[in-house]
């Protein structure tokens, strides 16, 4: 027996499955060892350093080669996965980077750490894309940007964790045990994720030679679908030829496309400023090593509540009114931290006050991003949005490291770190002009 359906009326007209739900579960995991991962050298620097009698901002291109290795990840092998599929991509780059944490801790220099935390990052960046295409692709429409908003949460706890682990192992059992506990919970949940984890269905249909597979996805999400042997699908959907990034240019999303980047260059600069480099400046503020290191794991809780109140904002109001208030919350806390004197009240409040803007803001940008384009090209979209926030990303700590290096005064680096949240501010306030300009819909442009 075989049935047509309209992919669209399942996914985006019914209500969400237990199935779906385990899914974004399951994203969740994924960009939870993520995080632990991308954030753990950043709890680790200030023991390593001493460890190894290194100048202050000495790992400056350590922090740098692990985000080029993400930026790389991001441009070159997540966009595989509009060929191969998300799932396959999620499940190599996973193991990848797992394996890669483990052996971290066999560095002993400088150079053989640069090179070990490159090739996780490539790792990193291959998962971290396809984990929220994958979500955004089994989310309806109307609740996309908050979805996929409140599963990239994983990654903040990840790092949030992280900073916990580090806590109560550093002064016990070194640096090298952080990346212990990281590679092997990665390598403990990848058979989960091999087991459970599914192909995306919008993939399966675009592609249209998986029929039977796409009616076992179709009966676990709504039970009307359980006597259908073969499913064809419509969708309103085409697949793309040749190289998928000139789409990311057409129909009218080129500009969408360069302001959005300019977003997650600015967004993930300030982000991984602050996460590299919080518990070093803070510490030099005169705040204990353990208390510097809970207040950026803070950064990262409050960067969840962001996305918790964010994200439903978003899909309620529009990202247009929503982030630009966010980012210049984010701007304000910057300064904060700054001004702080040294008080350990004050940094905690003001440390989770910047990662409820930047944190959380860059939660919904991933939702935006992922909502931005189509099937064929989601990945490829993500990507390299990713990609080029991963350069911004590795502008922010470089920076932060040569002005540590040259005695900047903490203070003036915190103003300085304000300027890119007031600039992510302007392109979403400018993304928003030039739709309200264009006449152009959410429909359209999404």
């Amino acid at each position: 027996m075989e049935s047509t359906v309209k992919l669209s009326d399942v996914l985006d007209g019914g209500k969400l499955s237990r199935f779906q739900y385990g899914i974004f579960a399951l994203c969740a995991l994924a960009v939870f060892v993520e995080g632990f991962d991308t954030q753990a050298i950043g709890y680790v620097a200030p023991v390593l350093s001493k460890a190894w009698a290194l100048r202050p901002g000495a790992l400056g291109p350590v922090f740098a080669a692990g985000l080029f290795g993400l930026l790389c990840g991001s441009l070159l092998i997540a966009p595989l996965a509009d060929r191969f599929g998300r799932r396959t991509i999620i499940l190599w780059s996973t193991f990848s980077f797992g394996v890669l944490t483990l052996v971290t801790p066999l560095a002993d220099s400088l150079s053989s750490l640069l090179v070990i935390r490159f090739l996780t990052g490539l790792g990193l960046g291959g998962a971290m894309a396809n984990a929220i295409a994958l979500c955004a692709e089994y989310a309806p429409e109307r609740r996309r940007i908050s979805i996929v908003g409140i599963m990239f949460c994983g990654f903040a706890l990840g790092s949030a964790f992280g900073g916990l682990i580090a806590a109560s192992l550093l002064s016990s059992h070194g640096w090298q045990a952080v990346f212990f506990a990281g590679g092997v919970l990665t390598l403990v949940l990848l058979p989960l994720f091999w087991a459970f984890l599914p192909e995306s269905v919008r993939f399966l249909a675009l592609r249209g030679t998986d029929e039977r597979q796409v009616a076992r996805i179709l009966a676990r999400i709504d039970h009307r679908f359980d006597e259908v042997v073969a499913v064809h699908l419509l969708t309103e959907e085409t697949r793309t030829l040749g190289i998928t990034v000139r789409y990311l240019f057409r129909d009218g999303r080129g500009a969408v496309t360069m302001l959005l980047w300019v977003i997650f260059f600015m967004g993930l600069l300030d982000l991984y400023w602050l996460a590299f480099w919080l518990p070093t400046t803070i510490n030099a503020m005169g705040i204990a090593v353990d208390l510097a290191v809970i207040a950026t794991a803070l950064m990262q809780i409050g960067g969840i509540a962001g996305a918790l109140i964010l994200g439903p904002a978003v899909d309620r109001f529009g990202p247009f009114v929503v982030l630009p208030l966010a980012y210049l919350l984010a701007a304000a806390c910057i300064v904060g931290i700054g001004y702080g004197g040294g008080s350990v009240l004050v940094t905690m409040v003001t440390v989770f006050g910047a990662g409820f803007g930047i944190v959380g803001s860059q939660n919904c940008n991933n939702g935006f991003a992922a909502k931005s384009y189509p099937t064929a090209i989601r990945s490829t979209g993500v990507g390299w949005a990713n990609a080029i926030g991963r350069s911004g990303s590795i502008v922010g700590p470089t920076i932060g490291g040569i002005l540590l290096t040259h005695g900047m005064e903490i203070r003036n680096i915190f103003i300085a770190s304000a300027a890119p949240a007031l600039c992510a501010c302007t392109a979403y306030l400018t993304m928003g002009w030039w739709v309200r300009r264009a006449r152009l819909g959410h429909d359209r442009l999404w």
